[in-house]
């Protein structure tokens, strides 16, 4: 293992509003980007293999339909991926997988630090109070497309995991009805232009507890990215989360 000191930055999803602060966190280390637009002036391409080319790893915060020939182009090209898309489909998700087995890509739902640590913390209250009613709630700007959140489904599959069960086989979406045993709920609110609000829930008939994480600024997803991709280009093939990237 060769790890890179100073990588080249790529951003696909670049013209984005979390493209575009990768871009200014990344500063002189980027050397392009990725959009349904080319422009030359900003070596901005619409082809993810010319950028995939020029870079040792590119930051991915682009669209989930995109993700298949992503992972086909950075593999081709032996270019680290941090991916930051959500709402893929099982095709994207195992396209996703194809490629960590000939390059190194990392994969998170969030790049911030602190929802991170959040994801540990619910798995162990998963495994700690297994009895307990488990609910997330999360809230976001009007135009986030995609419900629950990727942050949410991954604090439920932290929950599922501490509990030893698949979220898939618990996810409860639907509120209406008799709540059954051992689910685990989602409730999803759009509006404004909240950047992101996620609550873990656990109840049970005499006590409650609550985890809570509010992000204030999207740069903290930014600089979560940069963080990522510093730390993943040059490692070898494989998946890794931002859990492996804050162990540093």
């Amino acid at each position: 293992m060769t790890l890179i000191s100073a990588p080249r930055i790529g951003i696909a999803g670049i013209t984005g509003r979390l493209g575009t602060l990768c871009a200014e966190e990344a500063g002189s280390a980027l050397v392009g980007g990725l959009s349904r637009t080319a422009d030359a002036e900003r070596n901005i391409t619409t082809d993810p293999a010319t950028l995939a080319k020029s870079c040792d790893v590119v930051i991915d915060v682009s669209h989930a339909s995109t993700v298949p020939a992503h992972a086909a182009a950075f593999a081709q090209a032996g270019c680290a991926w941090v991916l930051g898309t959500t709402g893929l489909d099982q095709g994207a998700q195992d396209a996703v997988n194809a490629a960590a087995q000939h390059i190194p890509v990392l994969q998170a739902a969030n790049f911030s630090p602190a929802l991170t640590l959040f994801l540990e913390l619910a798995r162990q209250l998963g495994a700690g109070l297994p009895d307990y009613d488990a609910e997330i709630l999360e809230v976001h700007h009007r135009q986030k497309l995609d419900a629950p959140s990727g942050t949410a489904l991954a604090i439920g599959r932290a929950v599922a995991e501490g509990r030893g069960v698949s979220l898939k086989d618990v996810a409860r979406t639907d509120q209406t009805g008799l709540r059954p045993d051992g689910a685990i709920g989602f409730a999803s609110l759009r509006g404004g232009q909240i950047v992101g609000e996620h609550d873990l829930v656990l109840m049970a008939a005499d006590e409650q507890i609550t985890l809570s994480h509010r992000a204030l600024d999207r740069r903290v997803f930014a600089r979560g990215a940069l963080l990522a991709a510093r730390w993943l280009a040059g490692r070898p093939a494989g998946l890794y989360t931002m859990a492996d990237a804050l162990k540093r």
